[in-house]
Order: structure tokens, then C-alpha cells, then sequence
């Protein structure tokens, strides 16, 4: 392996900007912003591995099969295959992105998207307290038809209507682990582990089969960041750094964190919020605690002036 390996972990929130730019072409346009900083950090010798959130995207996928499947009685895809459908979408233009801008920044190196597969495991206790919503809302009558025809667990959303919710269990095992290496060493740039992956458990025999979960894509690429021994955990938000008491009067904006500090502030319970910035900061305490050296948090337009020291927010033991 490289001696400078980073995995960078985008989020599937950062290819779409708001409500006014979620067309494949506007998310064309933002993969190729987070790419152009992703080549700077090439150019200065690092090995990347990105990572990338699914949630919006596969979000997409699943209100469409629910239109298909009410207008055209088209049968809806499995959660998992939509999951590996949004890999290879958001793969496919993050490889062109990189291969373009490397292409006009004289880099010689080639990218590739590995479609990938996280095992779970059947006995996590996420399997019994299913919460993740997904797809679009219902009525309560649709809901409990989808409840006892397919199974479903559903729940009424916030006076919104009725939603699916499914487990999110922790990653076990990266089943693509020795193909993404073997670029890795090959010195190909890697694409993977979109949205933690796709979920599977594993048969008795050992053989794998798809389970209808999502898997937090922080925890994920933690998880590849410690089977790789990567120098670097970067994981690529919305803020350019992580703050304590966020929105309060005593709001403070970290440039550094050690490893004892990221988890006091966890056990504390009120710096970070459960669905946003604390997987983040878990995943780099389980990264570090594994053996990682560094971690940064920032945005992707200060990527490569973060790994320089000059913004964002630093985690190290």
C-alpha cells in the first residue's frame, strides 16, 4: 500500500444543493466542484479512496418505482438494488469527473467505481428497532396495505403522512475489500463504498444475500479506512468545521480535537446532533481507536486547505 492513503467520505447531500438544483445534471456539475479538489490532493501524491452518501438519490429511485409500480403496476426493485443502482450512478459521474479534471491537470492516473457490498449482521439490534425513513409519504391506508402485503415497517412522519422505515445496521465486512486494494496498489483511484454500501448477511453456507437496510456511509468508510491502514480520514460535509454548542450563545468552531476530547463531547450528548455530525465524529473515534493517524472534518471546496492545517476541524489521538 501507498504510504499516503486518504479515504474521503462526500456525502450524498453535497451533490445536490437544495431543493432548486437535484436534476442528474446539477449533481454533474457538484461531483465535478468536489472532483477538481480531490485532483489538488492528487497532484500532491496521496491515493484516494472516496466514499459518497446515497440518501437523496436512492430517496429518488424508490419514489420512482412507487410511481411505476401505482401507474404501470411495474414491480418495485428491492431497497439493496436501488442502493447498488445510486453506486453506480453517482460512480459513473464521479469517475468522469475525476478522469476530466485529471485529464486537464496533466495527471496520469486512471479512476474506477467498484460496486460494493457491507455485511451486516442478522443479530444487530438495529434489525429489531427498524427507524430509518425512506421513499415517499403515504396515506395510513396505503401504509398498512404495504405493512401487510410486503412486510413493511411503517410509521407515521410528523404529521406528514406514513413513510417505510428499515434498519441501519453497523458495517461488519467490505466484501470488495481485496479489489479495492488491489487498485489501490495498482495506483488507480477508487470509487466505493456508496452510502456504507450495499447491505447483505451472510447464509450459513457463506454464501451473501441482499437485506432491505441502510448503513451510515460514515461508518462505512471508517470501517474501509481501517482495513486499508489509510494515513487519512476525511470526511467531507456541509460546514467548514465542527462546532460545539452549536446555535447556542457559547458556540465554539474547533480547529482541533483529540481523540480523549471527540469522546467526551460524545458521551456528553449535546454537541452533536444524532443524525448529522455524530456518526461523523463516531466513525473517526472508531478509526482512530483501530489505528488511524488523522482525521479532518471540513466542506469540499477546503479540502486540500485543511490537509495543508489551514482550516477545518483536525482529530488526531
Amino acid at each position: 500500500m501507498s504510504k499516503k492513503v486518504a479515504v474521503i467520505a462526500i456525502g450524498g447531500n453535497s451533490l445536490i444543493k437544495d431543493k432548486a438544483h437535484q436534476s442528474v445534471q446539477e449533481q454533474y456539475f457538484a461531483a465535478d466542484e468536489t472532483a477538481k479538489h480531490i485532483v489538488e490532493m492528487i497532484k500532491e501524491g496521496w491515493d484516494v479512496v472516496i466514499g459518497h452518501g446515497n440518501g437523496p438519490q436512492v430517496g429518488f429511485l424508490l419514489q420512482k418505482a412507487e410511481i411505476a409500480e401505482k401507474v404501470a403496476n411495474l414491480a418495485m426493485a428491492p431497497l439493496e438494488v436501488c442502493g447498488a443502482q445510486s453506486q453506480g450512478q453517482i460512480g459513473y459521474q464521479l469517475v468522469q469527473c475525476l478522469q476530466n479534471e485529471m485529464k486537464r491537470a496533466g495527471v496520469n492516473k486512471a479512476a474506477a467505481c467498484v460496486i460494493e457490498q457491507t455485511v451486516v449482521s442478522k443479530e444487530d439490534p438495529a434489525f429489531q428497532n427498524p427507524s430509518k425513513p425512506i421513499g415517499g409519504f403515504m396515506t395510513e391506508e396505503e401504509a398498512k396495505i404495504k405493512e401487510r402485503d410486503l412486510g413493511w415497517n411503517v410509521v407515521e412522519d410528523a404529521g406528514r403522512g406514513w413513510r417505510r422505515v428499515v434498519p441501519s445496521p453497523l458495517p461488519q465486512r467490505i466484501v470488495e475489500l481485496d479489489a479495492i486494494k488491489a487498485l489501490i496498489d495498482a495506483g488507480i483511484i477508487v470509487v466505493s463504498i456508496g452510502g456504507g454500501g450495499i447491505p447483505v448477511v451472510e447464509r450459513e453456507d457463506g454464501t451473501l444475500e441482499g437485506i432491505a437496510a441502510v448503513i451510515d456511509k460514515d461508518f462505512g468508510n471508517s470501517l474501509l479506512a481501517q482495513n486499508l491502514n489509510a494515513d487519512m480520514l476525511v470526511i467531507s460535509t456541509a460546514v467548514e468545521k465542527v462546532a460545539i454548542n452549536f446555535g447556542k450563545p457559547e458556540q465554539q468552531w474547533l480547529d482541533h480535537m483529540t481523540l480523549a476530547e471527540a469522546k467526551q463531547y460524545m458521551e456528553e450528548g449535546v454537541h452533536f446532533k444524532k443524525g448529522s455530525m455524530a456518526p461523523k465524529i463516531q466513525a473517526i473515534i472508531n478509526f482512530l481507536e483501530a489505528g488511524g493517524k488523522e482525521a479532518i472534518i471540513t466542506n469540499p471546496e477546503n479540502i486540500l486547505r485543511a490537509i495543508h492545517g489551514e482550516t477545518g476541524t483536525r482529530i488526531t489521538k
